[in-house]
């Protein structure tokens, strides 16, 4: 059966349909990481958006019981180039194909991939549709910007995970499972806490410092909450991620902007100028912090984006505060920046000793 890519450009590609679902709107997006799929379609920050792998077998390994980044699948819908319908490993419990279609997530196969991306390099991110039919209803169509992703994301109620070391609030605004994983390897405790959580809250948990999660959608949505960010910020040892390090940057005066097509793969090279030194690192995002705006501000660029010269990490001046628009705990990707949780923990473990939090 055939299937179709309807463009906002008024541009549409085929391919063949294979979920028998319902046509579903979205931003489309591309990812160029050769594996890691199954990471990609539970990871909240896709929330609202179709995804275009780049890589041209997906499938190919099935899906397992351990690489998921939220409870449920995330993305809106699915393009790839070539389907492999079985998955040939030993820890694969279902197909790909069949984990989305019991979801109801489309998935559009058999398309040029290349030539999507192409279109999107050229003219930016755009909404799009993915329907069995020729021609486009876009039902229901809202931007990125109209839509709440976070509060879609976020845990309701805050959930607890035991550890023996620091007690690290992760504050969610739609945060990944390997972030939390990679806290309590190290021996901390974790209390996920909805975003929406007041200061007092947070407070009652008598945290050793907050974790500022990633997340879907524009970070501007969350302006009433800046206060209550820039506060904790200044209360306790801070690391931000992805959403997380543009919400830093707002809350302490800063803008971002919306790049042209975004960040995602699992191959983005970032120069750290407190080491001098080039690593990979694992992203997924469409906004960036304005360099312009951080001037006047007590934050110091650490990070930039080899490729196109963005921030992709800051350090408080006076602060043990830390973002960074990378993800360091991967998944997919390389674990090249995993030392930043060594590094946020020293914060904690070194204000701990100095200070006794109310």
């Amino acid at each position: 059966m055939k299937g179709y890519l309807h463009l906002a450009n008024d541009t549409t590609f085929e391919g063949t349909w294979i979920t028998d679902t319902k046509a579903v709107t979205g931003e489309v997006v591309f990812f160029t990481g050769m594996t890691g799929y199954q990471e990609v379609i539970t990871d909240p920050s896709f929330r609202g958006q179709i995804v275009v792998f780049t890589y041209p077998l997906i499938g190919n390994y099935g899906i397992n019981a351990t690489d998921m980044e939220s409870k449920d699948i995330q993305i809106t819908g699915a393009i790839i180039g070539e389907l492999s319908e079985d998955g040939f490993h030993y820890e694969s419990v279902k197909p790909f194909h069949a984990f989305l279609a019991e979801r109801g997530i489309p998935v559009l196969a058999n398309a040029d991939t290349r030539d999507i991306v192409k279109a999107i390099r050229s003219e930016g991110m755009m909404g799009g549709e993915l329907s069995p039919k020729p021609d486009p209803q876009w039902e229901g169509y809202k931007t990125i910007e109209e839509q709440h992703l976070a509060f879609e994301t976020s845990v309701r109620a805050i959930e607890t995970y035991p550890g023996d070391g620091a007690h690290v609030v992760l504050l969610d605004f739609g945060y990944k499972h390997s972030i939390r994983e990679k806290l309590t390897s190290m021996g901390c405790k974790v209390s996920v806490v909805p975003h929406t959580a007041t200061l007092a809250d947070i407070q009652q948990l008598h945290p050793d410092g907050i974790v500022f999660s990633n997340g879907p959608g524009d970070p501007e949505q969350l302006g009433p909450m800046l206060p209550k960010l820039k506060t904790l910020s200044e209360m306790y040892p801070s690391l931000a991620i992805c959403l997380g390090h543009q919400l830093m940057a707002l809350a302490h005066g800063g803008a971002t902007d919306k790049l042209k097509f975004g960040h995602r793969g699992a191959n983005q090279p970032v120069f750290d100028h407190f080491k001098n030194k080039v690593f990979m690192t694992s992203q997924n995002h469409s906004f960036v912090v304005n360099e312009n705006s951080m001037a006047n501000s007590s934050f110091t660029t650490r990070f930039v984006n080899v490729n196109d010269g963005s921030i992709e990490g800051m350090v408080h001046e006076q602060l043990p505060i830390i973002s960074v628009q990378f993800h360091p705990e991967a998944n997919p990707g390389p674990a090249d920046s995993d030392w930043m949780f060594a590094e946020f923990h020293q914060m904690m473990v070194t204000v701990r000793g100095e200070k006794v939090y109310a």
